[in-house]
């Protein structure tokens, strides 16, 4: 396989080092209020072009075919959910009888008790040819989970918790995720292959900007 064949192949990994590489250089680009205003680009842009993205890829048989597997489903949210903060709680025991600050440990925890990440979850799974559409219902339906169980975790592993502003957080996810993907399934069906695969690229070449 010649240079030019590898880089066509392992294309996104190959932007995913650039993106981490121009961060290191230049952190002040991607800051809170930067010129990249992560706080508009990332968090409502690049989330819902990903969703709309899916949509616009995958057929509506394939959505509802994901829904139906129910042991997939339950063994992503219980691995993410409840074994893996657990796990995380357990290694952070063996790391306290170290002189590793107390506040850094309980960063740990908080990251451990965190739902999936709802954009790099199914950026990713696409990118490795894998179930994309069991990835977005896992993604969102995690995130909904998160919103209630996330607090109760942290509150069992920390002893400590926070409250939630739970309307904004479902608005904000439904706003990004559901009808994003709603309008890419509509034009799914209005536009041509050729033009969908355009889109496709556009819209992954966007999310390797802003990430």
């Amino acid at each position: 396989m010649g240079m030019l064949d590898r880089l066509r192949k392992d294309w996104f990994i190959l932007g995913i080092v650039l993106v981490i590489t121009v961060a290191k250089l230049e952190p002040a680009f991607g800051v809170k209020g930067g010129p990249l205003k992560p706080e508009i680009t990332i968090t409502y842009i690049a989330v819902s072009t990903i969703f709309f993205n899916s949509g616009l890829s995958l057929k509506t048989e394939e959505l509802t075919s994901a829904l139906m597997h129910v042991k997939l489903h339950l063994f992503v949210q219980i691995f993410t959910l409840v074994f893996f903060p657990t796990a995380i709680w357990l290694f952070l025991q063996l790391l306290s009888i170290t002189p590793i600050n107390e506040w850094l440990l309980k960063g740990l925890q908080t990251v451990g008790c965190m739902p999936p990440p709802v954009s790099s979850a199914v950026i990713l799974t696409k990118a490795v040819g894998g179930n994309e559409a069991a990835a977005i219902f896992n993604s969102a339906f995690g995130s909904f989970l998160g919103i209630i169980i996330t607090p109760l975790l942290l509150l069992l592993f920390l002893g400590s918790s926070s409250s939630v502003p739970f309307s904004s957080i479902f608005s904000q996810l439904f706003m990004t995720v559901v009808v994003p993907l709603i309008i890419g399934q509509r034009n799914f069906r209005r536009e041509p292959p050729s033009e969908r695969a355009t889109k496709e690229r556009l819209c992954y070449g966007f999310f390797l900007d802003v990430g």
